[in-house]
């Protein structure tokens, strides 16, 4: 432990104490889960990022393997106010510190987390570091004018192609940066799936005969990826299609739709969203920095299905000349009361001929 400190790129600073042994840098960005912080650390689509927890008590139930939702912690750094150093749950098999320490992760603790999310949706996400206290100023803009990176799909996607579930019906998946319990959830609504790399060419992929074709969620800003969005319009109309996040992103781009940057995202596990063809509210888990335009989905043939109860932003969509629907959120985490299993109903009826 020693002093250290958040810098972000305007020059605001915030002072704390500093775990790990390397400096971070990175977009700052503010989640307000109150828990499902191990799920959050190792999500992948936050690689890159430093993360800031609104909510100030963080690992007071400790860690386990259980909750893991990919191979490691793709973070940068991460901003808390109270580090629990006294974990108690039956599952507890780790604290958050030596998990953090096992992870490399640097993370600033005894910082005023809500005056950094207040400063963030004042003025949108920036770029920040995580630094010895003792830094100079001229190597902290060093830091800071770190060119921003744009392949964190392939950090995080598999490197090769894996199968898992015994089910009478074959998904493939392509991953973006899957999480964990999307591949659990699938399994468990009997499917076999066959999991593919970002950059598998839909050739390869359709020679596998799948029954339906899921896009998962992953990092970055889905125009990073023309590639990807090759493959995904060779794709479409040849097999059913759901996508998560990312994944809904990249469909609206094949589509000839368009997809712009929010101003501080949306990241947590209590998000209100509306099915318009039911009117029912959903409590979603979200992590997202970009968002289809509405504008430019018209005369396209897509449907909005969804939208934010907070700020109206479409959080789901349905294609009309082909069978496809996606959503921005993450209907397999269920973090409110549930009811979010119809979305994968529909996919596995679409499958069937349904």
């Amino acid at each position: 432990m020693r002093k250290g400190k958040l810098v972000l790129k305007d020059g605001s600073v915030y002072e704390g104490t500093l775990y790990g042994k390397r400096n971070a840098v990175g977009e700052v960005v503010f989640t307000t889960g109150m828990s499902g912080y191990q799920e959050t650390l190792t999500d992948p689509s936050f690689c890159g990022q430093i993360v800031v927890m609104t909510y100030p008590l963080v690992g007071n139930y400790g860690c386990s393997p259980l909750f893991n939702q990919g191979r490691k912690c793709f973070f940068q750094g991460y901003v808390i106010g109270d580090l629990c150093d006294c974990p108690s749950n039956w599952r507890n098999e780790q604290s958050l510190e030596a998990f953090l320490e096992q992870q490399d992760i640097p993370t600033l603790v005894g910082v005023d987390t809500r005056a950094i999310t207040r400063k963030l949706r004042n003025y949108g996400v920036l770029q920040g570091v995580i630094v010895p206290a003792e830094m100079p100023q001229d190597e902290v803009e060093a830091l800071l004018a770190t060119p921003d990176v744009h392949d964190q799909v392939q950090q995080v996607t598999t490197k090769e192609v894996y199968s898992m579930g015994e089910g009478k019906l074959n998904v493939a998946v392509m991953d973006y940066g899957i999480k964990q319990n999307i591949l659990n959830y699938l399994v468990s609504f009997g499917c076999h799936l066959t999991v593919f790399p970002a950059d598998t060419s839909a050739e390869e992929v359709l020679r596998y005969n799948p029954d339906g074709i899921f896009l998962s969620n992953g990092p970055g800003d889905p125009k990073d990826l023309p590639e990807v969005i090759e493959n995904v319009k060779k794709m479409i109309g040849r097999r059913p299609i759901f996508g998560i996040c990312l994944g809904h992103q990249l469909m609206a781009l094949a589509n000839g739709a368009d997809t712009y940057k929010m101003k501080f995202g949306h990241r947590g596990i209590n998000q209100p969203v509306k099915d318009l063809r039911s009117g029912r509210i959903y409590i979603s888990s979200q992590n997202h920095g970009y968002a289809v335009d509405e504008k430019s989905l018209e005369g396209k043939g897509i449907t909005v299905t969804h939208i934010s109860m907070n700020d109206g932003t479409i959080e789901g969509v349905e294609y009309a000349n082909h069978p496809t629907f996606t959503v921005q959120y993450h209907p397999e985490a269920c973090p409110g009361p549930g009811g979010h299993e119809y979305l994968f109903k529909h996919f596995i009826d679409m499958m069937e001929g349904r």
